[in-house]
């Protein structure tokens, strides 16, 4: 297999800690350096992982020991992590989404073409059984030809479980901003790309109460709209309507269904890896659940760039910047859309990343 690709963490918030579950102890891969604002919290992670340094930010960006930037910072802050690395030649994969604009997420692929290096990004989890099984029967005709969607997210809000929830309710925040990457990527997987956009939104609670941590009780203030409705028009003719909303309770809705001709197709949460995927034929009474039948088994968080890594030999990566962009293009038009109360014609398309043949879990591990 050769040398083991080297990575540096940057940002070891709650979600690095999933990440570093699946990376460490990897053939494939080598952690080989991490580093956070809080440099007691880089010192503590790298006490429990062999061979891990603890830098500061500046010292892991310029370490010739580091490969690839795992960029797991907070949405303001993943353009200049990403382009800091891209600057001294590195490659970077970051945390959703590409960046909290879509002129600076432009910005970084564009550096990143000129220097030759390459960019990955969230979400993986569509790259897991459940969002793969689905698409496989789409592609096989298990629903005729497509024609509609529907995507739901209803939350109350992230702040009744994250201690620090601010960046939730800052700019690059939001639910669509942080829950539609994991619904727009799995649209693109199941319907391809977006050509076109209607959008409508609302923020009617100026402020938040934090629910957990040393700062439960705090108010802190809302800066983005909180729920976010809109139609996708895709490339093929098929349309999604989709809602995402952090001012609901809860809903009954499924995830994601895909809707054709001759069935309609129900997709599990596209948050997590797997899940069943249900098919209701017309003509049917009852849904049926399919076998898994595509997708990393036992999908967990850094699946996506270990294929990352692996797309080295020159195929494309899955979870790549371009298919970011492209969800990233979508939520930001939906939001103008909303904004300007007009329908909104993108500028980006992407090529629909390769299907994931079924791949046992001692495979990609």
């Amino acid at each position: 297999m050769g040398d083991a690709h080297r990575i540096g963490v940057v940002g070891l918030g709650v979600i690095s800690r999933a990440y570093l579950d699946t990376l460490v102890g990897r053939d494939a891969v080598r952690v080989t350096a991490v580093a956070d604002l809080d440099a007691s919290r880089s010192a503590a992670v790298a006490a429990e992982l062999p061979g891990v340094r603890a830098l500061s930010v500046e010292e892991l960006l310029n370490s010739p020991d580091v490969d690839t930037v795992l960029n797991l910072t907070v949405p303001a802050a993943h353009a200049e992590i990403a382009l800091g690395a891209v600057a001294r030649g590195k490659n970077v994969y970051g945390e959703k989404p590409l960046a909290a604009e879509l002129a600076a997420a432009q910005a970084v692929l564009e550096a990143a073409a000129k220097a030759s290096v390459r960019v990955g990004c969230a979400p993986d989890t569509v790259l897991g059984t459940g969002v793969q099984t689905a698409r496989a029967a789409v592609e096989a005709g298990a629903i005729g030809r497509p024609l509609f969607a529907s995507a739901v997210m209803v939350t109350p809000g992230h702040e009744r479980w994250h201690p620090q929830p601010d960046f939730y309710y800052a700019p690059g925040g939001g639910p669509l901003l942080d829950m539609g990457p994991y619904y727009l990527s799995s649209l693109v997987h199941l319907l391809g790309p977006v050509r076109a956009v209607i959008g409508a939104s609302s923020r009617l609670r100026p402020e938040r109460v934090i629910g957990s941590g040393p700062r439960a009780g705090e108010r802190i203030p809302v800066e983005v709209d909180s729920h976010v409705s809109g139609v996708l028009e895709h490339e093929g003719g098929a349309l999604t309507t989709l809602t995402t909303s952090f001012d609901g309770v809860a809903t009954s809705a499924a995830p994601i269904e895909v809707h054709g001709e001759t069935g309609t197709l129900t997709v599990p949460d596209p948050n997590h890896f797997d899940g069943e995927v249900r098919l209701l034929e017309l003509g049917e009474s009852e849904r049926r659940t399919l076998p898994s039948s595509a997708g990393y088994v036992g999908g967990a968080r850094g699946v996506g760039l270990l294929d990352f890594v692996a797309a080295d030999d020159g195929r494309p990566a899955r979870a790549s910047g371009e298919l970011a962009l492209h969800v990233l293009e979508t939520m930001t038009a939906l939001l103008r859309s909303s904004a300007e109360g007009r329908r909104i014609e993108l500028s980006t398309s992407v090529r629909r990343p390769a299907p994931v043949p079924l791949t046992p879990v001692e495979q990609w591990r």
